[in-house]
């Protein structure tokens, strides 16, 4: 059994295992910290760091999700410093995203009064919408980066590895191996990397089809397991994209 130890929390005493995390310690106590590339069924990365907080005496804010407890430990999750921090992140993705499908972020960017329109002068990330199976479609305008669906698709629980990531920095983007169709990866359309997805960058077919505009009948037909990707370039995809 892992051994307790007691920290603070906002200036609440909480114990709780050796090897929990700051995140979970603060939720025993009912302290929301927000999260965005955090999920409870997924290997926590630190990566968007919306999560960080202050230890008394740590140099840098550590991210809660993958930071451990230690005894006698110190958590202030809302001064200043973090507050900032996590303002001027969501004032980043918002320069550079379409976050309109992004309940959360939409929620956080409320609370910590951040301004979308900070970074006028930003260039937007927008990659036309990949429509290359019957399925669901990939708009990385909306994607915030999380890895959520390459964790879900490769060893946190499909271990098909049809998703990976391609370039660096502001040109990094989630795509398949070696940029082929996804009815030519190992994709197995199984759809866990749309049900964890918190942007709307991946999307059942037929609701993105409805929201186009297209009538039940016509979603139908566009979406036949038979229809090939060079039928969903034609004429068709010539009226969805005007």
């Amino acid at each position: 059994m892992p051994e307790q130890v007691t920290l603070t929390i906002d200036e609440r005493e909480v114990s709780v295992p050796e090897d929990t995390t700051i995140l979970k310690a603060a939720e025993q106590l009912g302290i929301k910290i927000p999260t965005n590339c955090y999920h409870d069924y997924l290997t926590a990365n630190g990566l968007c760091r919306l999560c960080v907080v202050e230890v008394e005496g740590a140099r840098v804010l550590p991210a809660s999700c993958v930071a451990k407890v230690s005894d006698g430990m110190v958590v202030h999750t809302q001064t200043e410093r973090v507050r900032k921090s996590r303002r001027t992140i969501l004032e980043m993705l918002a320069s550079t995203l379409d976050l309109s499908e992004s309940p959360d972020l939409q929620e956080y960017i409320q609370e910590y009064n951040a301004d979308p329109d900070r970074y006028p002068m930003a260039e937007k990330r927008q990659p036309e919408v990949i429509d290359d199976n019957p399925m669901y479609i990939r708009d990385y305008a909306k994607c915030v980066l999380c890895w959520r669906c390459v964790q879900i698709c490769a060893t946190d629980a499909q271990y098909t590895f049809a998703l990976n990531f391609r370039n660096r920095g502001f040109h990094t983007q989630v795509t398949t191996y070696f940029q082929k169709p996804l009815t030519e990866s190992t994709c197995v359309f199984c759809g866990q990397c749309v049900s964890v997805c918190p942007s709307g960058a991946l999307k059942p077919k037929r609701e993105w089809l409805v929201e186009q505009g297209y009538s039940p009948e016509e979603v139908m037909e566009l979406t036949r397991p038979q229809r090939s990707k060079r039928t969903l370039t034609g004429q068709q995809n010539q009226e969805m994209n005007r």
